[in-house]
């Protein structure tokens, strides 16, 4: 993720209701959960990803280790195929056996078209403890109630901090508040002759790299619904707070310092990356950005700890975003019964995921496989590990379609924190109408 943090980049967005096709093949017509293939069936299964190269190669490596166990079932894994390539073979009756997609906004579209399918049937049958992955990942899994997807390595969002300028500007440990947070980003921020941003202590611009909606709402305590399913973004006190706190962060910095700032800093994933070169002192990234730094400035002095939140409810400190990846069975699949027993060995057993997560430098979903001695990371990953396992994990709603509500935030995000309105009860207020309404079309 970029590895599974490029998520956003790659997710395809499905506007209409998948045109299915059947399922055929080994087990698929019953109406319960097909059968696996006997140990003297030959059965090869199709999966597809949007993995190349290095990690293409490695989700193989951790694939045959399934192969072992089942001698019988030969694996065919095919790389780059995204969530829109995914999309097209279900409605042309050609999709693969298994599907792997970076993309949790389309979980909704793909559980409620039936594009993936219903897994429940497997889960209860071969008694899978779904306890031992965390409600948030679950929920990005699942979509009002019906479970279409397992997760395949996870996503944690935290603050990168550069040790070296926190030591510089007197600041002994991480801030745990946003007044916290400001006051320290204040001190961090260096500025040219000219008055212009030489060196940021936090960039507050909504987009910038990895300060989105999603990431940030869950720290001020904004919720996306309400109890009877509606947007709550107009209601949640939290998203005026976060609005509010990026408008006032903006202003500060300069609206028009921070877009020229901006507008010279490095490619997010790239070796030129802002935080990595020390031009900005502190972000909110996932902890893949552990092994990017690792691969690209293994000098960097720098720290991990769970991002700061709202001041008015502090005992939300340890809350944190998370995504991930999710791996299903398509509508149409030829070999569901084979094609469930590898997602059962990739999604919950430790030896897989640990592997697959020390490749790609991501969380591994199951609790069982946070404490693995096999797990080798930097000890800055360590904070990603216990934000996963600490119970405060929150995740954006999944709807029918896909990301468009995220897309209305986004935008009225930029365009009230930079100072394009000062209506901020009456642009959430639209905000929310449209989601609504967007959602209604979706159903």
């Amino acid at each position: 993720m970029k590895q599974r943090a490029i998520v956003a980049v790659l997710a395809a967005a499905v506007t209409v209701p998948l045109t299915l096709a059947g399922c055929t093949g080994l087990g698929s017509k019953s109406a319960g959960p097909a059968s696996a293939p006997t140990s003297t069936q030959k059965v090869t299964l199709t999966v597809w990803s949007a993995f190349s190269d290095r990690e293409l190669k490695g989700l193989g490596d951790a694939m045959d280790g399934f192969h072992k166990l089942h001698p019988n079932i030969t694996i065919n894994n095919v790389g780059n195929q995204d969530d829109n390539k995914i999309t097209q073979s279900i409605r042309g009756g050609t999709a693969p056996d298994v599907a792997i997609s970076f993309s949790t906004d389309d979980i909704g579209q793909y559980c409620g078209s039936g594009a993936f399918q219903d897994l429940s049937g497997y889960i209860s049958r071969d008694k899978v403890d779904l306890t031992k992955i965390p409600q948030a990942t679950r929920d990005y899994s699942s979509y009002k109630g019906k479970r279409c997807a397992m997760p395949l390595l996870a996503d944690v969002y935290g603050l990168y901090y550069n040790k070296a300028m926190f030591a510089k500007a007197g600041i002994t440990s991480p801030p745990k508040t946003m007044s916290e947070f400001a006051a320290d980003a204040k001190k961090l921020t260096q500025y040219n002759a000219d008055g212009s941003i030489k060196v940021a202590g936090y960039v507050p611009t909504p987009g910038f790299y990895e300060n989105t909606v999603q990431a940030l709402s869950p720290q001020f305590g904004a919720t996306w619904e309400d109890g009877r399913g509606k947007s709550a973004v107009a209601t949640s006190q939290g998203w005026k707070d976060m609005l509010q706190w990026q408008r006032s962060q903006m202003t500060a910095m300069g609206v028009d310092k921070l877009a020229k700032f901006t507008a010279k800093a490095g490619q997010e994933y790239s070796a030129d990356n802002a935080f990595e070169t020390g031009k900005v002192a502190m972000i909110i990234d996932g902890e893949y950005r552990t092994a990017f730094i690792k691969a690209e400035h293994p000098g960097l002095d720098y720290a991990t700890a769970p991002f700061p939140v709202a001041d008015r409810d502090p005992s939300r400190y340890g809350t944190a975003y998370t995504t991930g990846t999710i791996v299903g069975i398509p509508k149409g699949a030829k070999n569901a019964g084979a094609a469930w027993q590898l997602i059962d060995y990739l999604s919950t057993q430790t030896k897989p995921l640990v592997q697959l997560a020390n490749l790609l430098g991501n969380v591994p979903s199951s609790t069982d496989a946070l404490g693995s001695p096999d797990l080798q990371q930097p000890a800055q990953f360590d904070t990603f590990l216990k934000l996963y396992g600490g119970g405060k994990l929150e995740n954006n709603p999944p709807s029918p379609n896909g990301g468009a509500y995220i897309k209305v935030m986004e935008d009225f995000d930029l365009k009230y924190a930079s100072g394009g309105t000062s209506d901020l009860t009456g642009g959430l207020q639209s905000a929310a109408k449209q989601i609504d309404a967007s959602n209604a079309l979706g159903q």
